[in-house]
């Protein structure tokens, strides 16, 4: 279910909302090797799945920055915008990737508000926390406060 924010006084109203949680994806092993073609980033941890199966994780693992990029595949499942002209990344703070994530495993995005505050008459800056939950663990592989600048049309 989305929540849905028509102006920026309905963002700032959200603050502490708990965004709740997207549907269930698989972590494939062909989305990892694509994400490694788009940045180069081969290491054998990655992409080598009988070198890796001996090494430190036991599996493959996604790059964390393809954990954390999906936060922008999540929160669409999350959020749901009315009457909005833009809305552009601003930014992350606070990115932490407290476990890896294997190939295989099943993942999903939280969302939580963790700030809004008006930034032009029809603007607002939105800071939602997306956390990558991983099937069965105790650790996400992911947390990353995204920062957002939406701006909607007048009421």
């Amino acid at each position: 279910m989305h929540t849905v924010f028509d102006s920026s006084a309905s963002v700032i109203a959200a603050i502490g909302k708990d965004l709740g949680a997207s549907a269930w994806m698989d972590m494939s092993q062909e989305r990892v090797d694509r994400f490694a073609d788009a940045t180069g980033d081969h290491q054998w941890i990655h992409v080598d799945p009988v070198r890796a199966a001996a090494g430190p994780f036991g599996a493959c693992i996604a790059h964390g920055y393809l954990s954390q990029s999906l936060a922008s595949y999540f929160l669409p499942q999350l959020v749901r915008y009315e009457r909005l002209r833009m809305g552009v990344n601003y930014g992350c703070d606070r990115v932490r990737f407290p476990a890896p994530v294997r190939v295989g495993a099943r993942i999903r995005g939280s969302g939580l508000v963790i700030a809004a505050e008006q930034v032009q008459a029809q603007g607002v800056q939105v800071i939602i926390r997306v956390t990558v939950e991983i099937a069965g663990s105790d650790k996400p592989g992911c947390v990353v406060d995204t920062i957002s600048r939406l701006y909607f049309d007048p009421l």
